[in-house]
């Protein structure tokens, strides 16, 4: 605790994980285009800024991996249905013209691959990215108390602009849809479960018991079972989008149950082992980083120009900084 103490001003660290996170959830994957780069700084503000908040709080009160990932569910449901809302308004894109999965007011299926899509790439993969990157500030908070009191204000502008940019610039400007004000008891339903998920992380998850430990595969596997995970879960957002209507939804939300349960009960029990090293982390990683870049690109068939430039550039450059960061010598990767 002295070390957390200590050097909490890690701004390396902080800085970062503030931009990977925009970076893995957003540009990477062509989300973000160079067409509409102008929104990363409020990407960076939000995305950036709850990864680090969440980090904080998980180093600081000892919380592990289930605390972390209560955390990113409620930083998940803010962005999905109170900030962008993109899962309470009706989908602005429809792949082959007909609404899919919606009932009560929910893109449901759509939500369901933003919670898992979201915890993954904005938290879980960002954080564990820049502990790789740093190593020896692995163990710190990266930002003082008053740090995090002064990323709550960048977090809340950014998402203010990201509401105010979505819900009524970009969903009545560039998609031509009026509009859309959820219903109150739904926005209140899910301030309440965001609510009840920092509650619970916050209180439950303090010094967390040591797992029960499995002996991870060879790297290759893993960086095999990432790509394959990326690319089955980019399906799920396929189908959210309607790229299949006649698709039972229920078969859509058992394959995404399936994909999650597989994730989290094999991680933390790998890295709960002693062989979970360098390697084995890496091949993790930059497997499931790889398989969104590659999958991603189905949504640039109809696109040319700098929007495709920007994304093979982008993405061959983040793949030989994987690179390079995989070829660093093994370091121990333990939990502490």
């Amino acid at each position: 605790m002295n070390q957390l103490k200590k050097s909490s001003n890690d701004l390396g660290p902080a800085l970062t994980l503030m931009l990977l996170a925009p970076l893995l959830t957003e540009v990477l994957p062509g989300a973000t285009r160079f067409s509409s780069i102008f929104v990363l700084p409020i990407e960076i503000c939000v995305w950036g800024g709850g990864a680090l908040l969440i980090r904080y709080a998980v180093r600081k009160r000892r919380l592990g991996w289930p605390g972390m990932l209560l955390l990113a569910l409620a930083l998940s449901l803010s962005e999905e249905c109170i900030i962008q809302q993109t899962s309470l308004a009706p989908m602005v894109i429809h792949l082959k013209g007909e609404v899919y999965a919606r009932a009560g007011g929910v893109n449901y299926v759509y939500l369901l691959w933003a919670l898992i899509y979201e915890s993954v790439f904005v938290v879980f993969l960002p954080i564990c990215l820049v502990e790789m990157i740093f190593p020896a500030r692995r163990q710190r908070l990266w930002i003082s108390k008053g740090g995090f009191f002064a990323v709550i204000p960048l977090f809340l502008l950014g998402s203010f602009l990201a509401w105010f940019s979505w819900t009524r610039i970009a969903r009545t400007k560039v998609f031509h849809v009026p509009v859309y004000t959820p219903p109150a008891i739904i926005t209140l339903l899910s301030l309440a479960l965001i609510a009840g998920l920092i509650f619970l992380a916050l209180t439950r998850f303090k010094n967390n018991p040591p797992l029960s430990s499995i002996t991870p595969p060879p790297s290759w596997v893993l960086l095999i079972t990432g790509t394959l995970w990326a690319t089955l879960l980019f399906g799920l957002v396929l189908l959210g989008f309607g790229i299949a209507p006649h698709f039972p939804p229920l078969a859509a939300i058992g394959g995404a149950i399936l994909l999650f349960s597989a994730a989290l009960f094999f991680v933390p029990k790998w890295s709960a082992n002693p062989q979970w090293q360098h390697p084995q982390v890496f091949s993790l990683l930059f497997g499931t980083i790889l398989g969104s870049m590659l999958i991603s690109f189905v949504g640039f068939i109809d696109t040319g120009g700098p929007d495709l430039y920007f994304k093979i550039i982008t993405n061959i450059l983040a793949i030989i900084l994987l690179l390079l960061l995989g070829g660093r010598k093994n370091l121990s990767l333990q939990n502490g």
